[in-house]
């Protein structure tokens, strides 16, 4: 990673996006900068790793176009997971409409793809974490995912999510209990 990746505030990488002469190398930086995250966030919607490349793909093709009109009303990493988070919810209906099976039949393709891995163990706590968080419905898992491993705010959340703080304080609550419930009876 290059020096100017860690120094330069989004801020300035926007700024630089904006000059034509600076654009790609802004772009590189904001990517670098943001990629791994929004790789983690993907991966925990569609779980297969193929699956999370495919959809960042489209983020950061959805990033570079739309990346101009950015009007800095939020944090540039609030867009950045606005944007990941549409396109996994997209990538899981797109899921759900070629298979011509209902969502929970998905989300059960899911958790069998959790438990296909080859590292998988049933017996360890962070597999049945995600097989836990896999019964979620759509909406609250992406919640729980943002609350419970990035650490987003609730506002912060609010704003990546264009809902209120209440009802997403109520969704990670349940999403919350749901996970607790499936750990202590799996």
């Amino acid at each position: 990673m290059s020096l100017t990746t860690t120094t330069l505030s989004d801020g300035e990488m926007l700024a630089q996006f904006r000059n034509p002469v600076t654009k790609e190398k802004a772009y590189t930086n904001i990517i670098r900068k943001y990629q791994e995250k929004l790789y983690w966030h993907i991966r925990r919607m569609v779980v297969d790793h193929d699956d999370a490349n495919d959809v960042l793909q489209n983020v950061l093709i959805r990033v570079w176009n739309g990346l101009e009109n950015f009007r800095e009303d939020s944090q540039l990493y609030t867009w950045l997971y606005r944007v990941a988070t549409n396109e996994c919810l997209t990538f899981l209906e797109q899921q759900k409409k070629r298979t011509s099976v209902s969502l929970s039949d998905v989300e059960s393709g899911l958790s069998n793809r959790i438990k296909a891995d080859s590292h998988f163990d049933a017996n360890k706590l962070e597999w049945k974490l995600q097989l836990a968080i896999q019964q979620l419905p759509e909406k609250q898992r992406v919640v729980f995912s943002l609350r419970y491993y990035d650490e987003m705010p609730y506002e912060e959340m609010s704003r990546v999510l264009e809902t209120s703080e209440g009802a997403l304080k109520a969704s990670y609550h349940h999403a919350v209990k749901k996970v607790e419930d499936y750990m202590l009876n799996h």
